[in-house]
């Protein structure tokens, strides 16, 4: 796995063996960094269910100030602190190894500007994590939150605030961005 673009780009990350993870495909990592490009430099990333952390460590890479992993599998949290630290991304990151809705039951220090949601397909954990998002304790009001799922997987169309803006299809997974209903932001 490569970081695709940024100051890391061409950089490998390891993952972990024996885990049956789903790395983001390279077309969709890209297209996501696509979107969020406008709103990529400086800002507080959320990655949940990090699995290899290769979404956060691209978000760093582009101009992210600061990323949280939440992953729940301690050899997971591991190996991206592992990798933090060998790509020098520690010092802009912290590794949480808990559920993530055990992490979001606590309010963060700092609300965060972009979180990142890649559940396991199989579990509909996405529609279920959403209502804890929807607190600008977690998200700042004019925050964005895209979550990759299945293509079949309905989510709703507005979870508190929260209001589904678009989504984008590739292949079958689906990128779904949700932003507080009064923000206006251009999804490309």
């Amino acid at each position: 796995m490569r970081i695709l673009g940024g100051t890391g780009r061409g950089r490998t990350i390891s993952g972990s063996p024996g885990l049956n993870l789903r790395p983001t495909p390279g077309k969709v990592k890209e297209a996501l960094f696509s979107i969020l490009a406008p709103h990529l430099s400086g800002a507080r990333f959320l990655d949940l269910f990090a699995g290899t952390g290769m979404v956060g460590m691209e978000a760093l890479s582009r101009g992210a100030r600061h990323v949280t992993f939440v992953d729940s599998h301690p050899m997971s949290c591991r190996r991206l602190r592992e990798n933090l630290r060998r790509l020098g991304y520690a010092k802009h990151a912290d590794v949480r190894c808990v559920t993530a809705s055990r992490f979001l039951k606590h309010a963060p220090d700092e609300p965060y500007d972009l979180v990142f949601l890649d559940p396991p397909y199989d579990t509909g954990e996405g529609g279920e994590i959403l209502p804890f998002l929807e607190r600008d304790v977690i998200i700042r009001s004019n925050g964005v939150v895209v979550i990759e799922h299945f293509h079949k997987t309905r989510l709703q169309e507005r979870v508190g605030g929260l209001a589904l803006l678009k989504s984008y299809r590739y292949g079958d997974t689906l990128l779904s961005l949700y932003q507080f209903a009064d923000m206006d932001m251009q999804a490309s």
